[in-house]
């Protein structure tokens, strides 16, 4: 980044390639729910002049209309079925069929955002019934299109939009489907050059994710073994995936944010040290997002005009703004935001 750049002093250090994002229609593009109304959702609406939405609602599409009859999923003879209780319609075929379809036709995306606990979009906590009458469910799963989702990208940011509530879940979200969208563009641009620059401007963000990855992305474009660039870049792709798999350690964050105050140990007062440390202290104690350290850490940067750690993603992953400082925050440990299995088996 060219200093005159810096000295601007600019809100967002860098430009963002569009991610493209798969979201449920009824979160806020159109009254398709069921019961014929829409769901506004803030961060999918904050996120909009952002992002590229792909928008699409399975029971719409397969032609049930607005308003219908209520879908469930139920567990008939040892199998889950996707039935229409009023109508007695059984619907499973003509979704698989749907989705079979519709993810044949669906180019590069970076990210999903599905409706919560939708029989048909659900990534969790979808009720399975024993039958289509008035009884209680008996477990949980996924939805039909949710569950082929999730089973499908494994390796790209697949939520609902009730887990984006929680600040850590969305910030992670961000910064992969930010990330990714960045690599898709090294891969339009197609040369070594392009790779180089993408690996030397997230050297801290990898840092802060998964180490050993970092090191595996950094051996992959030095390509010793002279491969053809479009192997390299989908071996790179596979462990950039791995490495933006979880969200990072708070210790991990931390050690980043204390290795680039060594750039300005000399520069800084004593009361700015201390107060950067405390700052720190109440992110690893849940009190403040990551975006506040980093916050800090950009205006020195700014200050400073420091070049190095202006290139560097790790403080600005994402667009200003899609955190909302008004988000409550939550503790670094503790509850496991993405494990893997996300249902139970209904008996």
């Amino acid at each position: 980044m060219p200093p005159s750049d810096l000295a601007k002093g600019g809100s967002t250090m860098r430009t963002f390639a569009r991610p493209v994002i798969v979201a449920s229609r009824c979160l806020g593009f159109a009254p398709c729910r069921y019961n014929g109304l829409v769901i506004a959702d803030p961060f999918v609406a904050q996120l909009a002049p952002h992002v590229e939405y792909v928008t699409p609602c399975p029971e719409v599409d397969l032609g049930l209309g607005v308003p219908r009859d209520p879908i469930r999923v139920v567990k008939m003879a040892g199998e889950l079925r996707l039935v229409q209780p009023a109508t007695g319609r059984d619907i499973t075929q003509a979704m698989r069929q749907y989705v079979e379809t519709f993810l044949a036709s669906l180019g590069e995306v970076d990210g999903f955002i599905l409706k919560t606990r939708s029989p048909s979009c659900g990534i969790k906590e979808v009720k399975v019934y024993p039958g289509p009458g008035k009884v209680q469910a008996i477990g949980h799963t996924r939805g039909f299109f949710g569950g082929a989702i999730w089973e499908r990208f494994p390796h790209l940011a697949v939520e609902d939009e009730g887990r984006l509530n929680n600040w850590r879940i969305r910030e992670h979200f961000l910064t992969r489907i930010f990330t990714l969208a960045a690599f898709r563009a090294v891969k339009a641009e197609a040369t070594m050059q392009a790779l180089v620059r993408f690996q030397a401007e997230n050297k801290l963000l990898l840092m802060s994710y998964h180490q050993e990855e970092m090191r595996l992305l950094g051996k992959i474009v030095a390509n010793h073994e002279k491969l053809p660039l479009a192997t390299v870049l989908a071996e790179y792709q596979r462990h950039l995936w791995a490495a933006l798999a979880r969200p990072p350690r708070c210790a991990s964050a931390i050690n980043v944010l204390m290795h680039a105050l060594g750039y300005f140990s000399a520069q800084l007062t004593s009361q700015e040290k201390q107060f950067f440390l405390e700052t720190l202290e109440r992110f690893r104690q849940g009190q403040v997002p990551l975006s506040v350290p980093n916050h800090l850490m950009r205006s020195w940067i700014v200050r400073f005009q420091e070049k190095y750690l202006a290139q560097q993603t790790f403080f600005a992953p994402y667009p200003d703004g899609l955190i909302e400082s008004a988000q409550m925050p939550a503790p670094c440990t503790g509850r496991d935001y993405w494990k893997q299995d996300g249902t139970d088996d209904p008996a």
